[in-house]
C-alpha cells in the first residue's frame, strides 16, 4: 500500500509527509516540481525504503499517469499550489498554469488511471484536494465565519486561481464519479515555511534587526492555524470523510496581522535580546495595502468537529512561541533558505 502526495516540499506538505511516515508504515511517494517554495532537503533525513522523491509538474498528464501506474496508491493528496497572493498580484499566469490547468491535468490522469481499473476498486481511493479558506472571499467585523455553504467570493488572482481548482474537484466527482474530497484551511503557520508569509518573514526580519513592513493599518484578520493541527485534520478527512464533501479547517485564534507581528517582536526580544538594539516594536513601519487586501477571514469548523472529532490542540500563543523557537534552533535551515 502506498500513497501519493503531490507539492510535498512546500510548506504544509513536508509537514504532513514528515508526520505520515512517522505514523503510518505505508509507502509515500512526493511528486513534486521543486519550485523556489519547495525544499527536498526538508526530507531528506526520512528513510528512502518509505519515502521516495520524483521531482514533476502535476500538469505533466504522462508522467502523473505513469507515477499512478507503477505505484498504484491508494490515496492522492493535492498541496501542489502556488499560494502568495502578493506573487498573485505581480504574476497571474503562474497561478493559473499551476493551480488551475495543473489540477486539471491531474485529474485528467487521475480519471485516466481509475478508468483502467475495475469500478469496484474505486470506492476504496480517495482524492484529497487541499484549499483555502480565501476563495470565500473577506469578512466584515460580526460577520458569521465562513462554513462549507459560504459561496465563493474570491478577492486576488489566487483565491480564485484555487476557486476555479476547487469547482473542477467538485465536476470531477459529480460528473465523473471520482472518490474526491476538498479541504478548506484557514492560515497555517509552524516549521518549514517559505519566508515570503506573514509570520517567518517577520522572524526573520526581526532576527536581524530590520524593518518589519506592516500592509495599511494592521487590523486585517485572519485565523490562524498551527500545521501539526492542520496535517492532524487532514489525516481525518482522508480516513473518515464522506466521498465528494467539503470540510472547513481552522485554528480557532483571530488576530490582527499586527497583533501577530508586534507578538513576535515581543517574542524576539525574550529569546535573542539584544539591549543594545533596543525593542524590535520599533522596526514596525505601516506601508502601502496591498490590493484588493481582504479584511477578515474566519473558518467555522463545526462540521469537522462533529462528524471526523477534529479539534485544534495548539493555543495561538503557545504555537507561536514554539515557531518562533523552531527559526531560532534550526540556522542552518533559515541560512540555506536565505542563500537560496
Amino acid at each position: 500500500m502506498s500513497i501519493l502526495v503531490t507539492g510535498g516540499a512546500g510548506f504544509i506538505g513536508t509537514n504532513f509527509i514528515r508526520s505520515w511516515v512517522e505514523g503510518s508504515e505505508e509507502r509515500l511517494i512526493n511528486l513534486d516540481k521543486l519550485t523556489y517554495a519547495g525544499n527536498s532537503a526538508n526530507l531528506a533525513d526520512l528513510r528512502v525504503n518509505r519515502y521516495e522523491l520524483i521531482q514533476g509538474d502535476i500538469g505533466d498528464f504522462n508522467l502523473v499517469l505513469a507515477t499512478l501506474k507503477k505505484h498504484r496508491p491508494r490515496a492522492v493528496i493535492n498541496f501542489a499550489a502556488e499560494s502568495h497572493v502578493d506573487r498573485s498580484i505581480d504574476s497571474p499566469h503562474e497561478f493559473i498554469q499551476t493551480n488551475v490547468l495543473g489540477t486539471f491535468h491531474l485529474l485528467e490522469a487521475l480519471r485516466a488511471y481509475l478508468g483502467d481499473l475495475s469500478r469496484e476498486a474505486w470506492p476504496s481511493f480517495r482524492f484529497l484536494h487541499v484549499s483555502t479558506d480565501e476563495v470565500y472571499g473577506s469578512l466584515e467585523p460580526g460577520e458569521p465565519a465562513f462554513c462549507e455553504k459560504t459561496p465563493y467570493a474570491p478577492n486576488s488572482p489566487y483565491s480564485a486561481s484555487k476557486a476555479a481548482s476547487d469547482h473542477f474537484v467538485r465536476a470531477y466527482h459529480h460528473t465523473y464519479g471520482l472518490p474526491v474530497l476538498t479541504t478548506n484551511c484557514s492560515n497555517n503557520y509552524g516549521p518549514y515555511q517559505y519566508p515570503e508569509k506573514l509570520i517567518p518573514l517577520m522572524i526573520f526580519k526581526g532576527l536581524n534587526y530590520q524593518p518589519l513592513p506592516v500592509y495599511g493599518d494592521g487590523q486585517q484578520i485572519r485565523d490562524w492555524l498551527h500545521v501539526e493541527d492542520h496535517v492532524k485534520a487532514l489525516g481525518l478527512v482522508l480516513e473518515k470523510g464522506q466521498v465528494g464533501e467539503t470540510y472547513n479547517i481552522g485554528g480557532r485564534s483571530e488576530k490582527t496581522n499586527l497583533e501577530v507581528v508586534t507578538t513576535i517582536c515581543d517574542l524576539l526580544d525574550e529569546l535573542a535580546p539584544n539591549p543594545q538594539k533596543g525593542s524590535r516594536r520599533e522596526l514596525i513601519s505601516h506601508v502601502t495595502d496591498r490590493l484588493g487586501h481582504d479584511r477578515r477571514y474566519a473558518v467555522n469548523s463545526d462540521r469537522i468537529t462533529q462528524e471526523l472529532g477534529f479539534k485544534p490542540e495548539y493555543d495561538f500563543t503557545y504555537g507561536l512561541r514554539e515557531t518562533v523557537n523552531w527559526y531560532l534552533k534550526n540556522q542552518p535551515w533559515v541560512e540555506s533558505i536565505q542563500n537560496k
